[in-house]
């Protein structure tokens, strides 16, 4: 399994400095941020399993980072630890009531007992199968509450993509070469959606198997899965070794033992717009989204590449 990711936003040197050796040491990826809009940015490329935040930053509050990250879809349920000088039961009010911070810890503190907190908050998090244990990208209820309001809306555009012969890759190649295919995809896809400059867009992961669902505006979606279909045919066969690139193919035993060729992993995507509908129901949605989506599969077992299929 991946290492837990934080991100540490605080500007006094020393103590970041401290933050991020520390839980280096035990294990965790750490970045780090002095300036709350550098925070944003990072957020905006990477989804860490939580947010270490100090209030008094340089260019803004740590409420305030707080806040842009509770009304982005893609960063609303990264949970926050405030870990802050400012101890005045105003203070708490706002990072745990007003932000829904996770925990609010007052400087001084204890690095021991800060880990504890960091590792129970993370816990919670994932008990509540509101994140992909690999890709961090919103998942289940996540996508669900998402997928619900697009209900009797308009202008939007739904893509549900999945990786087909994904499950061959894995047999043969084992279960971190799928993990790293999938932090692969979901990195493209965060990459694909910043470069489009459409911040409102949502990425989710499904619980289980290399599902991804992109919710943007209508208009935006098409040239959005074209450029991730087009990169993953590009990129994908670097996870092969020489002699299944040069095949453009990769042999696995069947039950019985006897060998058989599968095609590299390609794409199958399929894009619902609002024009479709209107849709006042979510099971009507998501059966008309995987509909669409079959319809990419077929083509994909047809002729072995990626293809995307558009209602």
């Amino acid at each position: 399994m991946s290492k837990e990711t934080l991100l540490v936003v605080e500007d006094a040197p020393d103590i970041q400095a401290l933050l991020k050796i520390y839980f280096t040491s035990q294990g965790y990826t750490v970045h780090t941020a002095s300036r709350g809009r550098d925070a944003l940015e990072v957020l905006r490329t990477s989804i860490p399993d939580l947010v270490l935040l100090d209030v008094n930053l340089p260019d803004m509050l740590g409420y305030d980072v707080g806040r842009t990250m509770r009304t982005n879809p893609r960063t609303r349920s990264i949970p926050i630890i405030f870990a802050t000088a400012r101890g005045e039961k105003a203070d708490r009010m706002t990072g745990l009531g007003e932000v829904e911070a996770e925990a609010y810890v007052v400087k001084p503190f204890d690095i021991e007992l800060l880990h504890l907190e960091v590792k129970n908050v993370i816990r919670r998090a994932k008990q509540k199968n509101q994140t992909h244990p690999v890709t961090n990208l919103p998942t289940a209820d996540l996508i669900s509450e998402q997928l619900r309001g697009l209900l009797g809306k308009s202008n939007w555009a739904l893509a549900t993509l999945r990786i087909e012969y994904f499950d061959a890759f894995t047999q043969g190649y084992g279960a971190s070469g799928g993990e790293e295919v999938m932090k692969f995809v979901a990195l493209l896809l965060t990459d694909t959606v910043r470069a489009s400059e459409q911040p409102d867009t949502f990425i989710g992961q499904a619980s289980t198997g290399p599902e991804w669902t992109v919710l943007a505006h209508r208009t935006a979606l098409r040239s959005i899965c074209d450029a991730v279909v087009k990169h993953f045919d590009s990129d994908i066969r670097l996870h092969y070794n020489y002699r299944d690139r040069k095949n453009g193919s990769m042999t696995i035993a069947n039950a019985d033992g006897s060998p058989q060729q599968v095609p590299l992993m390609s794409l199958a995507a399929g894009i619902l717009d609002s024009d479709q509908g209107p849709f006042y129901d979510l099971r009507e949605l998501t059966e008309t989204a995987e509909t669409i989506r079959q319809m990419a599969r077929l083509r994909v077992l047809a002729t072995g590449k990626s293809s995307i299929s558009a209602a």
